[in-house]
């Protein structure tokens, strides 16, 4: 009963358009003060104790690195080089589109930076050559979506504070995922391209790939410190946030000098306010997860799923439709937060892994950016196509689809996620 009450509570406010963080927090202070005898200390301690983690400092850094990255023409360098790879392939410049969105998720660990920084740049240059809008529309819109999925990744991050779960684990278990569904994206869009004969760039020499790889080598260096570093043993994830953030701070500023030094205010204080943006969000999920441990119904839950005889396979297909639906309503780092200590228990007493369960929530969470009526990588891509959110989802679906094929595979095949992870901590 308590449950429902929460529960119904949450989704009404939700409803009146309050912010995600806000009805998180109203929903518990309500249930809190009106149906239980929590003292008002106890909710005060945990909304500090809460985010009193090493591993949420990562959080602050990671946006910080992208958000240089994104301003500093390493986006466009990368372009270069992924057009002079694959460039004379069907569709090669849509192609150089999924690769440089691959490459610059292994730097930003965000989605709409990745979309903003590759389709702002690369989308006009596809319409330059005759692509139609909607067709490199849906391919930016849906590549983007690696921000999450390739390391390191703010979403990853979020899982681990929120299940106690490895950081260095889980960001090896998405780079085969991550590489796997650039390669099934790249394959949709050189099938459309031949298809319906859009046009190809000319052959690049292996001089003009040398030229184009030696400078965005720079940018590329940082896929080598932040990953080489961790697994390394060099420094932690948190770590390799802070040295990702300066390393771009330098390569931006000093190095390719597209950062003016009067412009790295304004990228701090943009950063800035989306880490408390996220950091909010974070406290309020805290104090949630706090509320439903209180009233034992994670357990409640973990014991009538049981009973009720479902088993693994019953029981991912249920978390893959819920997580789909939330999608509908609320963004990854919302659902992350609210849904992962409700279902982790559960997928602990089924015996699932938790790396593997980490990675089939964040691959729920990429089809989640990029399908209506919240999918966030559909706002960011109609501000920088100009096209209405309706013709924006009929443009992504042939890559949805791929998705949704791709989660399936990543569903019931643990290997994927886990080959990596247990190879190199075995």
């Amino acid at each position: 009963m308590n449950a429902l009450i929460i529960f119904v509570l949450l989704l009404t406010l939700m409803l009146t358009g309050m912010p995600i963080s806000i009805s998180l927090g109203l929903t518990v202070l309500t249930f809190l003060f009106t149906m239980t005898t929590v003292p008002i200390e106890s909710v005060a301690l945990k909304l500090f104790t809460g985010i009193e983690k090493f591993e949420i400092m990562a959080i602050p850094f990671f946006i910080l690195a992208g958000n240089f990255l994104t301003h500093g023409g390493v986006a466009r360098r990368m372009i270069n080089f992924a057009s002079s790879m694959v460039g004379h392939w069907h569709g090669g410049l849509a192609l150089a589109g999924v690769m440089a969105c691959a490459l610059f998720a292994a730097v930003s660990g965000s989605s709409p930076a990745t979309v903003v920084a590759i389709g702002s740049i690369i989308l006009p240059a596809m319409v330059r050559q005759g692509y139609p809008k909607r067709f490199g529309a849906g391919v930016i819109t849906t590549s983007g979506a690696l921000g999450i999925l390739i390391p390191p990744s703010i979403v990853m991050v979020m899982y681990s504070v929120t299940t106690n779960t490895s950081v260095g684990k889980l960001f090896m278990a998405g780079v085969v995922p991550g590489l796997m569904l650039a390669f099934l994206l790249g394959l949709t869009t050189w099938y459309l391209a031949r298809k319906h004969g859009y046009p190809r760039m000319a052959k690049a020499s292996w001089g003009e790939r040398w030229a184009t790889f030696r400078k965005s080598a720079w940018g590329l260096l940082l896929i080598v410190i932040v990953m080489g570093g961790i697994y390394s043993g060099m420094f932690t994830p948190t770590e390799a946030a802070a040295v990702s953030a300066v390393y771009a701070f330098v390569i931006a500023v000093f190095v390719y000098k597209d950062l003016k030094l009067r412009q790295v205010g304004k990228v701090l204080l943009d950063s800035a306010a989306m880490s408390a943006m996220l950091l909010y969000i974070i406290t309020n999920a805290v104090l949630f997860s706090f509320l439903m441990t209180s009233e034992n119904i994670p357990q409640m839950m973990a014991e009538w799923i049981t009973g009720q005889g479902l088993g693994v396979i019953t029981f991912l297909l249920v978390v893959n439709i819920l997580l789909l639906l939330a999608g509908n309503v609320m963004e990854p780092s919302s659902i992350v937060l609210i849904m992962a200590p409700i279902l982790f228990p559960v997928a602990m007493k089924l015996g699932i892994d938790p790396i593997h369960f980490g990675i089939l929530i964040v691959v729920n969470m990429e089809v989640g950016m990029c399908h209506p009526p919240v999918g966030l990588n559909l706002y960011v891509a109609s501000g920088i196509t100009k096209m209405g959110i309706t013709e924006l989802t009929i443009a992504v679906w042939p890559w949805l689809l791929t998705m949704l094929a791709f989660l399936v595979a990543i569903t019931y095949i643990p290997q994927i996620s886990l080959w990596l992870p247990n190879l190199i901590y075995s």
